[in-house]
């Protein structure tokens, strides 16, 4: 079948061609650009992602590091109140042998041998000995006959003491 087409109608349908191949570029370049939008987003998005999990590990660290530093802060606070507590003790007890420092000795009581406290009087000692459990009616002088037994062996026991170097 052979069909007649006139000049116009021809130049039309080129004309019509040459717009559709025009806009089919056009959407060609478009659809382009919207690839690579997507990429460049998929992209972004995948670098968010990492960083996200980055910040999560930091800040899983971070937490990790606080509740370890709030452990030691709470260890020093109490090594803290020892310290001052310490320090408290040892101001009695100069203060205690300050004042006694007019007498020619102490009293050191002690417990198993073992240090407890000074004392500027032999009857102070015995009130605190007392205050801890010792028997009032207790108590032996030290040196006097079937009183050399060792220190460790006795509960409580009052040693007289002489300050400055003085001989016994």
């Amino acid at each position: 079948m052979i069909r007649i087409v006139r000049t116009k109608t021809l130049r039309a349908l080129q004309a019509g061609i040459t717009e559709a191949e025009a806009a089919t570029a056009s959407a060609r370049a478009e659809a382009e650009q919207r690839t690579n939008d997507v990429r460049r987003a998929a992209d972004s998005a995948f670098r968010a992602e990492t960083a996200l999990e980055a910040l999560r590990a930091e800040h899983a660290r971070t937490v990790t590091s606080a509740a370890r530093n709030e452990g030691e802060l709470q260890t020093l606070r109490a090594q803290q109140l020892l310290d001052t507590e310490d320090r408290a003790a040892l101001r009695l007890l100069l203060r205690t042998v300050r004042k006694s420092a007019a007498a020619q000795q102490v009293f050191v009581l002690l417990k198993h041998g073992q240090f407890h406290s000074v004392h500027p009087s032999r009857p102070d000692a015995e009130k605190a000995a007392e205050r801890e459990g010792a028997h009032p009616d207790g108590w032996l002088t030290h040196g006097a006959p079937g009183t050399n037994v060792p220190a460790s062996e006795v509960l409580w026991r009052i040693q007289p003491t002489p300050l400055a170097g003085e001989a016994r």
